[in-house]
């Protein structure tokens, strides 16, 4: 790897991926911090760092990143899929639309630029994808399951792209933090689906609301809010990521994801049911 790695970074306006542009930019890398708005990113150009529009849903704004950095440092050395959002909603009535749009952010999205990048990293054989995933891309809770599907996916296809490009010299690592404390928490309480006057589970979402509340705002207390982690933390693990000579596979950042990954596999799916999901998390 060049002395000074080129770093693109998605989803830079707040949270992990501004977290993550500083932190990577603290490190001496070259970083190109991107978001759908580049006003957001001001901050950043100030401290230095080249800053590009990026919207990984549009293909064209994917390839015009991409080859910008290209043109400028040949190739992009370390790609940080940071971009996403979550999408709250019961399986039955929640809108396919609203399925499709999460999916095109948070999985196609991903796939998309990281297509882009590959080839010169190949090129160079050298090169560090990390993706940014979830305590929920190992398990699932009640009203979260398209969300937790799409980090579903983003473990998947890391695990396979990992295995396909290491002969290449491209590292591919997974981020998996628990819940944070970052704007993105306001932004999914924001979109909390009401459900109908008539919904079966209109009780179920007054809950859930209720819990989001408790965790990102305090209102009381709760298991996740007492162990939500900052986005420097998760910034800490991305650069580690980044960085290393041998990277792991996954990164779980946090008390609660350490805690819940070794729950999971010590016990069955019933268990960790009843005596984890039913006991921390809203059910209808």
């Amino acid at each position: 790897m060049s002395v000074r790695p080129t770093a693109l970074v998605t989803g830079c306006s707040s949270g992990i991926g501004r977290a993550a542009a500083l932190r990577l930019h603290g490190a001496g890398l070259r970083v190109y911090a991107t978001a759908r708005r580049p006003e957001t990113l001001e901050a950043l150009a100030e401290r230095g760092m080249r800053t590009l529009a990026l919207d990984v849903t549009d293909p064209e704004s994917a390839r015009a990143a991409v080859e910008t950095v290209t043109a400028e440092h040949g190739a992009v050395d370390i790609l940080v899929n940071n971009a996403g959002y979550g999408l709250s909603g019961t399986f039955e009535e929640t809108p396919l639309d609203r399925v499709r749009d999460q999916f095109e952010t948070n999985v196609f999205g991903l796939v998309g630029l990281t297509q882009l990048v590959l080839p010169g990293m190949r090129e160079r054989r050298r090169g560090t994808v990390v993706n940014v995933s979830s305590i929920f891309g190992r398990y699932a809770a009640p009203g979260g399951g398209y969300y937790h599907a799409s980090k579903h996916a983003v473990e998947a296809l890391s695990d396979a792209l990992r295995l396909e490009v290491a002969g290449f010299g491209i590292r591919v690592s997974l981020v998996e933090p628990g819940p944070v404390r970052t704007p993105w928490g306001q932004t999914f309480m924001d979109h909390l689906p009401t459900g109908r006057e008539d919904s079966p589970y209109r009780r179920f979402h007054e809950r859930t609301a209720q819990y989001y509340d408790a965790i990102y705002n305090g209102t009381r207390k709760t298991l996740a809010g007492t162990f939500a982690i900052e986005a420097e933390q998760v910034a800490a693990a991305i650069e580690r990521a980044a960085l290393a000579r041998r990277p792991r596979a996954r990164y779980p950042v946090g008390f609660l994801a350490a805690g819940t990954f070794a729950l999971r596999r010590l016990v069955p799916d019933s268990v960790f049911d009843n005596a984890f999901i039913r006991r921390q998390f809203p059910v209808p």
